[in-house]
């Protein structure tokens, strides 16, 4: 078979195992959710682990299994450990800029509460430096691994201990708590099983065109999975409820370092390129004060229009500033 025969193959067994990757993961919340409602769980506590994780289930199913083919030797140390730390900085910029950008265009406006700021949008800001701090030497050790771990744990533990209860899940209750349970294992099980296949291609693509992994990762598994964010900020537009949105993205930030590069970590450790060091979280870091710094004493703490098209231009510079200063990674 030419080159160019199994360079699309690869590309079109990607893209089916990425699709499958991502819709069997939101089919696998949804379930959980169900079953959420029927056994009357805290809604905080379905909002920090079922729907916080849940939105980041197909880069922390990534995590997993790439950290178990590193473990086994299955899969290359060095290749994919940038295709899924890309992966992941790529999904939560997307959130962080192009997706809030897109909310608040939709929308007209926002106000950021005082509450939100505390709860959310800072402890999002002390994730970047931990994170940075950590891949400073270029590897996520499993002691970093465990780190993230914790302080996940920490922030679910202070937020569970703080917030109130507010608006119950959209999710009906379950009907058939078993044979929901049932598929919902058997969808997690399609979702890693996905994440297996996909990576594996994705390492031969990269080897086949020579391409730089973290940047693979940015477009593939970054877009990938921020689709079901996308999906709930049109609805969230649609139904003119734009603060649970704004909350899930942002809060993403937060779950897929902590635990998706956690988990990867503390089972595998990671090689980290110097464009994520560098480039992507620091890009990340310095839009997010600044935005926050912006909107609190300049705009008197609203967020419009004009800062969510500033939001999509930024998002912009940030891939096209990735490929011109690191296009080998």
């Amino acid at each position: 078979m030419p080159v160019s025969g199994e360079l699309v193959s690869l590309v079109s067994i990607g893209a089916v195992a990425l699709y499958t990757l991502v819709t069997a993961a939101s089919r696998a919340i949804d379930r959980l959710l169900a079953l959420a409602e029927y056994y009357d769980v805290d809604e905080v506590l379905v909002g920090m682990t079922i729907l916080a994780v849940g939105t980041s289930l197909p880069e922390i199913s990534s995590h997993f299994i790439a950290s178990l083919g590193i473990l086994s030797g299955t899969l290359d140390y060095q290749t994919t450990s940038a295709v899924v730390i890309g992966g992941n900085t790529g999904s939560s910029t997307v959130q962080q800029l192009l997706l809030v950008g897109i909310l608040l265009i939709g929308y007209g406006s926002l106000d950021l509460t005082g509450t939100f700021v505390r709860e959310i949008y800072l402890p999002m800001l002390g994730v970047f430096v931990v994170t940075i701090v950590l891949a400073w030497d270029g590897t996520i050790s499993r002691l970093d691994g465990v780190l993230f771990l914790a302080l996940y744990l920490v922030y679910v533990g202070a937020s569970v201990t703080r917030r109130e209860r507010t608006q119950t899940l959209r999710e009906p209750p379950s009907v058939n708590p078993r044979r929901d349970a049932v598929v919902a294992i058997g969808l997690l099980v399609l979702v890693l099983l996905s994440a297996s296949l996909m990576l594996s291609v994705l390492e031969g693509v990269i080897d086949m065109l020579a391409l730089g992994g973290s940047m693979v990762g940015i477009v593939t598994i970054g877009v990938a999975a921020a689709l079901p964010e996308l999906t709930a900020v049109m609805d969230a537009i649609r139904r003119r409820s734009p603060n649970v949105a704004l909350g899930t993205l942002v809060g993403s930030n937060i779950v897929n370092p902590l635990v998706g590069i956690g988990i990867g970590g503390a089972i595998s450790t990671y090689y980290v390129p110097s464009a994520v060091i560098l480039w992507d979280l620091p890009f990340k870091l310095v839009t997010g004060a600044g935005l926050l710094g912006w909107t609190l004493y300049v705009k008197d703490g609203e967020l419009t229009r004009t800062e969510g098209g500033y939001l999509l231009g930024l998002y912009f510079v940030f891939v096209v500033g990735r490929l011109l200063l690191f296009p080998g990674q």
